[in-house]
């Protein structure tokens, strides 16, 4: 595949996604699996920036296509994966006290 990356193993390997939790295969490889989870109101936030100033969409278009398609999937398929967590960060990564809990943890599983 085009948009395959091969990389030789490592001891710790940071995979990021939307949907990398969907997967039942992938998520056995995982040892530590971590949802950053973040306010619905700052995801729409970031979109609209983004889209308008990267990709020259109206806000009017953006919110079309929040509400048609990005939410209704973010509720279909990304806010139940959170489930197969076994870590849970609130507040968009902006909860210091988790993620020292996360890089310890991942210092001890080197060790």
């Amino acid at each position: 595949l085009p948009q395959t990356k091969r990389i030789e193993p490592k001891q710790v390997i940071l995979v990021e996604g939307i949907l990398i939790f969907v997967d039942k295969a992938l998520r056995d490889l995982m040892d530590i699996k971590i949802y950053v989870d973040t306010a619905d109101d700052l995801r729409f936030i970031r979109q609209l920036q983004r889209d308008v100033a990267e990709r020259g969409r109206t806000v009017e278009r953006v919110i079309a296509q929040y509400l048609a398609t990005v939410r209704p999937m973010h509720m279909e398929f990304v806010e139940p994966s959170k489930q197969f967590a076994d870590v849970i960060i609130p507040r968009g990564g902006h909860n210091t006290t988790a993620i020292q809990m996360v890089v310890a943890q991942i210092q001890r599983m080197l060790e």
